[in-house]
């Protein structure tokens, strides 16, 4: 039987716990931390979207996996907007100007906001991004991604009308 070295041991753990998807890390089950971030733009507080499935995405503009998934974002909001699904958009940019041309360009046109001090993402316990959180219409965690997504797939979708 091969043994397995331990720097390859490690390796492969810290590599299976970054893209943990499962149902229960930590605060799932429990009310999601309150927020407001106002960006001068828009605002976002949290308990103002009550009675909506809030798909909470903390991303960045100099994220190869978060300017990956950004198709997807949008059609999911095109497909659930009219069933109380509301993706939210937290960017933790520092550059406003970088970050504004990137919504211009990108043409993204779901609601999205500029943390640079990043207290939501902090508050969510995220430093990987792309991360999301779905929350219920009650204001409750049900599920955590950690990286990009694809929120075409089957199981998202039919997890989110289920909602």
């Amino acid at each position: 039987m091969k043994r397995i070295s331990w720097p390859l041991l490690l390796l492969l753990t810290l590599a299976l716990a970054a893209c943990y998807r499962g149902s229960h890390p930590p605060r799932i089950g429990n009310p999601a931390p309150d927020f407001t971030v106002q960006d001068g733009a828009h605002a976002v507080t949290l308990h103002n979207l009550r009675e909506k499935v809030v798909v909470l995405n903390f991303w960045a503009t100099w994220c190869a996996p978060c300017v990956q998934e950004l198709p997807s974002l949008e059609q999911l909001q095109n497909k659930f907007k009219d069933r109380g699904v509301e993706v939210v958009g937290v960017s933790v940019d520092v550059d406003g100007n970088a970050y504004q041309q990137f919504l211009k360009d990108h043409k993204v046109d779901f609601l999205t906001v500029r943390d640079p001090d990043q207290k939501t993402n902090s508050l969510y316990g995220t430093f990987k991004f792309p991360e999301t959180y779905i929350i219920d219409r009650r204001g409750i965690l049900r599920r955590k991604f950690i990286g990009a997504v694809d929120w075409n797939e089957p199981e998202i979708v039919d997890f989110l009308s289920k909602l």
